[in-house]
């Protein structure tokens, strides 16, 4: 089994629960993630099956965009509603205030991780020392906020968010961040993620539905190619002799092609990922077989 399958993921599970849980559906060990998501929120999960899992680490797209629920007047250890609540404040509010707030956080910036994060320094996740009750020094990252606006209000003191953001931004210390700016306590009440790189909620499946599907033996019907993750890229046609010397480790000469990289293909069949240089084609990655 080889492709990308897009996991609706329920609450409750973190993200390696997923990955388990399809090792044993799809029957191989050989998987991996692309993005991972706090077990309290849900949405899509790219997941790459066999030799799709060489592609996790070669995403030229790691934008996500997410809907999430901002609650003013908490403040909790974990930055959002599964923590100990710090601190409580009464909060006066509307939709126009945290409206105008939202511009000063889209663009680049600096975030530092926090505690309860999988971010290791010295070797070690720093959710292990915030459970110890220890601080550790963290230095901020830079990330970049594509677009954030308000989609209304869920309740009194709760407001609906949509976040496009860059790799490595940590949503729930961005609530926190627009709490501070309204001079309010903040949290994260929930968190779903509408959309990973190229793949959105469309193409997403419960574990259900992915279960139904491989006892119907309909599971592949639901992959996508691994070339979707690098649809970005300009698509580039080689012969068998080219793509011959490419699974080989060869470089491919004379190619009439503008530099850059290439979605590599020969017969229609996705080869890899390679890319062009005066004129030369190298291979970066291969993902078809050696048949």
């Amino acid at each position: 089994m080889y492709g990308i399958l897009i996991v609706d993921k329920p609450a409750g599970f973190t993200s390696h629960d997923v990955v388990a849980k399809l090792r044993g559906i799809c029957g191989t060990k050989k998987i991996g993630h692309g993005g991972t998501l706090d077990p309290m929120a849900t949405g899509v999960l790219p997941v790459f099956i066999g030799r799709a899992a060489k592609a996790v680490d070669l995403q030229p797209r790691t934008d996500k965009t997410y809907e999430a629920v901002l609650r003013l007047g908490e403040r909790t250890d974990t930055g959002d509603v599964t923590g100990t609540v710090l601190e409580r404040a009464q909060v006066h509010a509307d939709e126009a205030a945290v409206r105008a707030v939202l511009p000063q956080f889209v663009g680049e910036s600096a975030q530092v991780p926090p505690m309860y994060s999988a971010v290791k320094v010295n070797g070690q996740p720093l959710y292990k020392a915030a459970r110890r009750g220890q601080q550790v020094e963290r230095k901020a990252r830079p990330i970049v906020i594509h677009s954030l606006e308000l989609l209304g209000r869920v309740s009194e003191r709760e407001f609906l968010l949509r976040v496009h953001c860059g790799k490595g931004t940590y949503v729930r210390v961005l609530l926190e961040d627009i709490g501070r700016a309204l001079g309010a306590p903040a949290t994260m009440s929930a968190l779903r993620r509408t959309a990973a790189g190229p793949y959105t909620l469309a193409d997403a499946h419960t574990l259900d539905e992915i279960q139904t599907a491989r006892d119907a033996g309909t599971l592949e019907a639901l992959l996508r190619g691994v070339d979707t993750v690098f649809a970005g890229l300009a698509p580039l046609e080689v012969d068998e002799a080219a793509r011959s010397r490419l699974l080989n480790g060869a470089a491919v000469y004379r190619v009439r092609e503008q530099d850059g990289r290439r979605r590599i293909y020969c017969g229609g069949e996705f080869v890899g990922v390679g890319a062009v240089r005066a004129g030369v084609l190298t291979q970066e990655k291969i993902f078809c077989g050696r048949e």
